[in-house]
């Protein structure tokens, strides 16, 4: 993930999967919001099928230090593993991590991580099965917004600890404690026409997206 700076960078990027927020559906959040003056764009695209991972979170060198500096440095609460393929394509995995900047201190800022598996045996596709908002109503209740101190855990959702965290090998944040019923029940794999057709399906998106980095490109 990196900073996106440039306005031009930002309207060539769209097309690949980012969300953008119209200055209408702005304003139905935030009333007096006259205009977007904040652009975030989160890049979960790989350009080869061993860069399509998680790597950000359990990488060594400079991603060891990273996320030591930002466990330290900030209060990273919260970490959500989204499902595969729901920005580009199968195989691709995103997370989404939230954190508050505080000032400098000595002593950590995080105190505890919580991390919500919504990847494990969750199963999306870009058109036949898109992620819908009702799909992160049980997220968001755990979240809960309101006060995070009176979170509880639950199957999905469970809490580790800075002092745990930074004692695993490389302060890996890739945690995850859920059986994986895929890789455990080979019976269970879809019929192969059904595999053949989200193949079909990933690969059609694939094209519809780089058509429209194409036709930004174009306008720059």
């Amino acid at each position: 993930m990196r900073a996106v700076k440039s306005r031009t960078m930002f309207e060539q990027m769209k097309g690949r999967g980012a969300r953008i927020v119209t200055p209408t559906e702005l304003q139905n959040v935030t009333p007096d919001g006259r205009y977007k003056d904040h652009f975030v764009i989160v890049d979960a695209v790989g350009l080869e099928p061993e860069k399509m991972q998680d790597n950000v979170l359990f990488e060594g060198g400079a991603g060891e230090l990273i996320r030591r500096r930002l466990l330290h440095d900030c209060d990273v609460h919260t970490l959500l593993r989204l499902p595969t393929g729901i920005f580009y394509a199968q195989g691709v995995k995103a997370n989404v991590m939230f954190f508050d900047r505080r000032i400098a201190s000595e002593k950590p800022w995080t105190k505890k991580l919580w991390i919500y598996d919504f990847r494990t045996n969750e199963h999306f596709t870009l058109k036949t099965n898109p992620l819908r908002r009702e799909n992160l109503d049980d997220f968001v209740a755990c979240y809960h917004a309101e006060n995070r101190h009176k979170r509880k855990e639950t199957e999905r959702f469970h809490a580790f600890n800075y002092d745990d965290l930074v004692k695993r090998d490389k302060s890996s944040l890739d945690i995850f404690w859920l059986k994986d019923d895929s890789l455990e029940d080979a019976a269970n794999l879809p019929e192969p026409d059904v595999i053949a057709a989200e193949i079909v399906e990933d690969l059609q998106a694939a094209l519809d997206e780089f058509a429209l980095i194409a036709e930004d490109l174009r306008k720059v």
